[in-house]
């Protein structure tokens, strides 16, 4: 009933889900707790509206400015795990892009995986910086197609920087596009050490196009108030976990 009340893309607040279901407001707000965890609904100041499509990504600049102390911080994380002197392949995404800033002037070799990661850490001397070739994405100014896949086959790097739309234990590391699907799958390939840097939110979705499972890393980069049952499955799987304060 929740669900279809705000498949029209209307906000509808907590009192009229109340009004409707003739439940109580702590039932509805425990329901759409629930709804937002499985990306059915999705909460906003003055109550709940439609999930986005599945498959639908927000403009970078958009997510770029969500989250940003956070990002910050998991960045900062992140990039110490790169030591210097060592290779590494840099994913593209709002988070990898505050990686690169954090290894702009590092004495490092870097395949980044976007103009926009490219340029973050070409602006000091010290990383050397190589770019795929192949198709840009408009707005996230990511490499797609062949190119970047032949050049990530082409590598073999210390560590593989990842960001991905979603990673819910159980379901696998998956993204919101084929393309970049196939391309961070050749991230995992190319990498000794295998990071994924990921704010919690994204621990309790899943997208459309799988390109690895929780397994296949090494390393996972979140924050303290990621979900403890997730994390715990996480580290079942061998993966180290690194916690930062926000």
């Amino acid at each position: 009933m929740i669900i279809r009340a705000v498949e029209s893309g209307a906000t509808v607040s907590v009192e009229a889900l109340c009004e409707l279901t003739g439940a109580s407001a702590i039932t509805v707000r425990r329901d759409l707790a629930q709804l937002a965890a499985q990306d059915a609904v999705r909460r906003v100041r003055g109550g709940v509206t439609r999930a986005h499509a599945r498959g639908a990504l927000m403009p970078f600049a958009v997510r770029l400015d969500a989250d940003r102390d956070r990002k910050a911080a998991l960045a900062a994380a992140a990039a110490s795990l790169v030591e210097d002197g060592s290779s590494l392949v840099l994913d593209n995404g709002t988070t990898c892009y505050a990686v690169a800033t954090h290894l702009a002037g590092r004495p490092v070799t870097a395949l980044a995986l976007s103009l926009h990661a490219a340029a973050a850490m070409a602006t000091l001397p010290g990383a050397s910086v190589v770019v795929p070739g192949g198709p840009v994405e408009n707005d996230t100014l990511a490499f797609t197609g062949h190119p970047a896949v032949r050049a990530l086959e082409d590598t073999n790097v210390d560590v593989s920087i990842i960001g991905t739309c979603s990673a819910r234990p159980g379901f696998g590391l998956t993204s919101t596009t084929y393309e970049d699907a196939e391309v961070k799958r050749a991230c995992l390939a190319a990498g000794a050490r295998r990071v994924l840097v990921i704010t919690p939110d994204k621990l309790s979705r899943s997208s459309t196009f799988r390109f690895g499972e929780i397994a296949d890393l090494t390393d996972l980069v979140t924050t303290t108030d990621a979900d403890g049952a997730a994390l715990a499955q996480v580290r079942a799987e061998g993966v180290t976990v690194h916690l930062v304060e926000t």
